[in-house]
């Protein structure tokens, strides 16, 4: 017979570890889950300023840059049209958080439509320490020209 207040197995403690494990676990998940939302988040706002700075490229002509084409009236944008176009919505445009916004790239390479890249550094939301210097971010939006 076993003395009073022995169990036959000795589980003691087992549960603390497993409980601690597990909760480690889900924190180290909720910072990964932040992390990456934060990231997206980021990409979509620099999206966004990215088509609406390559709406403003396309709409960058002028009434004396539209040819005829098979009797359609079309619109010819320049590259430096475009990059000034979109040179200058970004200084009006509220950049809505995101950090270190720069024009890479501008430019029209068929003549109808407008072509914008931006760059930006995202730096995550939470322990940062392990991203110092951020992650570089790039985004290319297309807009094409129509006259109608």
């Amino acid at each position: 017979m076993m003395p009073r207040g022995h169990r036959a197995s000795d589980d003691e403690g087992s549960t603390l570890i497993l409980t601690i494990f597990y909760g480690f676990l889900a924190i180290v998940l909720i910072l990964v889950v932040v992390g990456a939302s934060s990231l997206y988040l980021e990409r979509k706002r620099l999206l966004a300023l990215a088509d609406g700075a390559a709406l403003a490229g396309a709409e960058s002509f002028t009434l004396d840059a539209v040819s005829l084409e098979a009797q359609t009236p079309r619109p010819v944008l320049r590259s430096v049209e475009v990059r000034a176009a979109a040179e200058a919505y970004l200084t009006v445009a509220p950049h809505g958080g995101v950090v270190g916004v720069q024009l890479t790239g501008a430019d029209s390479a068929d003549g109808r439509s407008a072509t914008v890249s931006l760059g930006a550094i995202w730096r995550p939301p939470v322990l940062a320490f392990f991203l110092p210097e951020g992650v570089p971010l790039e985004v290319t939006a297309v807009a094409r020209s129509v006259f109608r």
